[in-house]
């Protein structure tokens, strides 16, 4: 972008200004501190100028906005057109009040809805096992049948709302509930949209939550992939997630990597399934983490946007361009936020928010100030979609497309993440012998990745706790006094009501076509078939979440994590 007469130049001009102007400012006032990093301990110059960037090529490494490298966003006129999708997690006790806050989020313009499981739900086991006692509805809403999915969605039109499904092991279940819920209320598949979590590759890496082994849960995963690409084309069958990596302790590279690297598995498996790339990869979406050093944010969606469209290109020879282009949900940090003076929390996810839009998510969920505490009170729900709102109306924010493009320092910031995330890549991909599946595989295998995440994890805390982080509320700037909101409670009458739900439409349902529905599911896995048809058929006959689950687990068993000695 600068010849090199100029580079000459300004590197001449750098050095006078450094002798004559920073060194007597550094030895008369010095600096706050001796280093500056990022939350991910990547070191920041003081200044960045052409020279940072000497080597940038315009066309190959930015581009325009809705064409390769999508550096610069995955669309032409970007938040110009319409804003990003606008989520806020939600979903608590039983699904009638769950349904109520649909609405209510809905009423305050909310633009997609996101949906929490509890602890039961996602393991896959139903509201009445020993193991869900204490658990039911109290991290999410429970959901055991098709039944409790009619009254979750009641009064609101799946062929016109967005929905989130934030649920993995048992995603197959939830998806299947949402299509025979269409089938209801006569609303084509093919129209029904939102995305389904469903990442379990990312689930064996950082979030522990598992039924049987990664390779029959991947198989699963690539099952419903191949039936969306038939019969839900508008729905994202995949959402595949950094988040939970980042809120592991992992880096802001390593979160990158670890996250495309699990696509490149899916987009291997599929292949090897004998899908066109062309026709699934469009239905990929991702999901980032946002965390309090903006500018590292802003690279590291910037850098995975790059990357993944060369990748697509060049290793898996993807034509269409929306096969090649990176579109994800962003959500704030979770993990920085406090108990300690929780209204500070505002700040950090506005802060966090901001650094998603100015990086070009398509779709933001901001946490609640209140979540460090319990799930968000209808109170701070409200707050935290307002973040949104305000970002979008008010800050300008959302009026320029890549505003951060051609900043020296993020222009470098960019092609440092670049470089250190396809780093890992090829580790990754070495470890299994040119295959990036194999690679991941073998990388939950042998531990590889919870051992990058820890020790990552580790440095961090150990940089808090000797105050280099500082963590205002908690290790700086603390006060006595309890600051502590009104928080949300669950009902300790919700398990009672969610027993009696599953005991009625245990008692109601055909006995014998529940039986039906999951023998010609244990058929489907025997044979190698696609799964998600005979899910469908067993949602439809009311079996439950726990019964279709118990399938699986009797064919592949259940997972135990081994980690190699280091």
């Amino acid at each position: 972008m600068f010849d090199q007469e100029e580079i000459d130049q300004i590197r001449d001009q750098r050095e006078r200004w450094t002798e004559e102007t920073l060194e007597p400012t550094l030895e008369s006032h010095g600096e706050r501190q001796d280093r500056f990093a990022t939350v991910s301990n990547h070191e920041v110059d003081r200044l960045y100028t052409p020279e940072d960037i000497a080597d940038l090529e315009y066309d190959e490494d930015l581009g325009f906005p809705g064409e390769p490298p999508y550096t610069r966003g995955p669309y032409p006129t970007m938040y110009r057109g319409r804003t990003w999708t606008m989520r806020q997690f939600a979903g608590f006790g039983t699904a009638e009040e769950t349904n109520e806050r649909f609405h209510y989020l809905i009423d305050q313009g909310q633009t997609g809805l996101s949906t929490a499981f509890d602890m039961p739900s996602l393991m896959g086991i139903d509201s009445d096992h020993r193991m869900s006692e204490g658990e039911v509805g109290k991290e999410g809403v429970a959901v055991d049948t098709l039944r409790d999915m009619e009254i979750l969605f009641d009064g609101i039109d799946i062929g016109e709302v967005s929905t989130s499904f934030t649920i993995n092991p048992s995603a197959a279940v939830i998806y299947a509930m949402y299509i025979a819920l269409a089938d209801q209320q006569d609303v084509p598949r093919e129209k029904i949209r939102g995305t389904l979590q469903n990442d379990m590759l990312k689930e064996f890496i950082a979030q522990k939550e598992w039924v049987v082994p990664p390779k029959p849960s991947l198989e699963v995963v690539t099952d419903t992939i191949e039936f969306a690409v038939k019969e839900t084309p508008k729905f994202h069958p995949v959402s595949i997630s950094g988040y939970h990596i980042r809120e592991a302790g992992s880096t802001a590279a390593q979160e990158a990597a670890f996250t495309l690297a699990d696509g490149f598995a899916y987009v291997e498996d599929c292949l090897d399934r004998g899908l066109d790339v062309d026709e699934f990869a469009p239905l990929l979406s991702f999901f980032f983490n946002s965390h309090n050093s903006i500018f590292e944010e802003v690279a590291k969606f910037r850098a995975s946007r790059r990357i993944y469209a060369r990748v697509m290109d060049e290793w898996y020879d993807a034509e269409r361009a929306e096969s090649k282009r990176l579109k994800f949900h962003t959500q704030t940090a979770g993990q920085s936020l406090t108990a300690q003076q929780p209204l500070n929390n505002i700040t950090r996810v506005t802060i966090q928010a901001l650094a998603g839009v100015l990086g070009g998510t398509q779709s933001l969920h901001t946490n609640s100030f209140d979540e460090a505490l319990a799930l968000p009170s209808e109170k701070a729900v409200r707050v935290a979609l307002r973040t949104q709102q305000i970002i979008a109306e008010e800050s300008g924010a959302a009026d320029i497309v890549d505003p951060m493009g051609g900043s020296y320092a993020i222009e470098k910031l960019t092609h440092e993440m670049e470089a250190e995330i396809m780093g890992y890549i090829e580790d990754i991909k070495e470890m299994g012998d040119g295959s990036i599946r194999d690679g991941v595989l073998d990388g939950i295998d042998q531990g590889y990745f919870q051992r990058e995440i820890q020790e990552s994890s580790y440095e961090y805390q150990k940089r808090v706790e000797r105050g280099e982080e500082v963590v205002v509320g908690v290790n700086e700037y603390t006060i006595e006094e309890d600051t502590s909101p009104e928080i949300l409670k669950i009902d300790e009458t919700t398990r009672d009501r969610q027993l009696g739900r599953l005991e009625e439409v245990k008692e109601e349902r055909d006995d014998e076509a529940v039986d039906a529905t999951l023998e010609a599911l244990s058929d489907a896995i025997e044979t190698d078939e696609n799964v998600m048809p005979y899910i469908v058929d067993a949602v439809k006959a009311y079996a439950t979440m726990g019964e279709i689950m118990q399938v699986f687990e009797d064919h592949h068993g259940a997972y135990q994590e081994e980690l190699s000695p280091v």
